[in-house]
């Protein structure tokens, strides 16, 4: 019997589609300790949504791409020159890996919105780790497949999993050790995630950059980073108790630690606009007036509410009535990365 823990080789298929969820962190991921591979500086914690990802086709071949150059697609046209650059050295990790050298096509289309703080990279990255390593003849393991995904991006490697998922951000120098794992499947919790979209278009600066800026001159750093593991006991005790009122209120603290350490950088980073901070006031109405509702907010103006599938629709009410909402979204817990079609 195969170890599934170890990847293991099969005949190449022609072309793989595979799909993925965007996650939001609960407990956040903030600066890294490694940027050439992407090693998380602290653990996190996430919750992987339904309906709200990427969807990618790989296919490697002697008759791929353009002029033995990877071709890169992104929504139906050609992808610009930074996404499709940032595709192809991730492509060369999965070649180095099969022992290939044949380039590839790659579509990509995304259900969220692109570089606008909604996690988009963490789908399209998990997407292409599975049907990239698939395409080449791959059969990696969940964990090896985490670990091939945080290459892409730092929180790609917990879209590998359904629902709620933990990363580590361990201790090795080669990163082996940095890998998530599944804590609660999607179907375990009755749980909703209300999205409200305080903005158009791209943020104003990247994850990375920020992240970058904020570990070199923010005074707050160290300081959040210190604090991760015990937001990280406590909400994986809430979890397990699912305990939504223990579980909100760590989400809340840690995005606002993480925002303060942001904030405090030099230059400073502001991701948040007047939408944004009507949006909380809104949570913490309703939580005043006894529903249990708990915002987070990633890199990025828009505010994401966690609460009981019950609450949901007076949730989405609430953040569609205050004012420079454009819009609210309404998810449920999703699967990990799957296998759409091989041919």
């Amino acid at each position: 019997m195969t170890n599934p823990t170890i990847s293991t080789r099969s005949p190449r298929p022609a072309s793989v589609t595979a799909r993925a969820g965007t996650n939001i962190a609960l407990v956040k991921y903030w600066g890294k300790r490694d940027a050439a591979l992407n090693l998380p500086a602290a653990s996190s914690l996430s919750l992987t949504l339904a309906d709200f990802g990427s969807e990618t086709t790989v296919r490697f071949a002697a008759d791929a791409g353009e002029s033995g150059r990877d071709r890169v697609a992104f929504g139906g046209a050609p992808a610009d020159a930074k996404f499709a650059e940032r595709v192809r050295r991730f492509l060369d990790l999965v070649r180095a890996r099969a022992g290939l050298s044949f380039p590839a096509d790659v579509a990509t289309t995304n259900t969220v919105p692109t570089a606008a703080g909604l996690a988009s990279s963490a789908a399209g990255f998990a997407a292409l780790a599975l049907a990239a390593s698939r395409a080449a003849g791959l059969r990696l393991s969940p964990s090896e497949l985490s670990e091939l995904a945080r290459r892409g991006s730092g929180s790609a490697a917990r879209s590998i999993f359904g629902g709620f998922a933990e990363m580590h951000a361990g201790a090795r120098s080669d990163g082996s050790d940095a890998v998530a794992h599944q804590l609660l499947a999607e179907h375990a919790w009755d749980v909703r995630l209300c999205v409200a979209i305080t903005a158009q278009g791209e943020k104003e600066i990247s994850s990375t950059t920020a992240m970058d800026r904020t570990a070199t001159t923010s005074p707050y750093y160290l300081a959040w980073i210190a604090s991760v593991a015990a937001d990280l006991a406590a909400a994986r005790d809430a979890l397990a108790a699912h305990d939504l009122a223990t579980l909100g209120a760590v989400a809340e603290r840690s995005a606002l630690r993480m925002h303060a350490s942001a904030m405090a950088a030099d230059p400073h980073i502001l991701y948040w606009n007047p939408a944004t901070l009507a949006a909380i006031a809104t949570v913490k109405r309703l939580r005043a007036d006894g529903l249990l509702a708990y915002f987070t907010i990633d890199a990025g103006p828009h505010v994401k509410v966690l609460c009981a599938s019950a609450d949901a629709a007076k949730v989405q009410a609430a953040l569609a009535a205050t004012p420079a909402v454009l819009r609210v979204l309404v998810l449920a817990p999703g699967p990990g990365a799957t296998i759409v079609s091989e041919s």
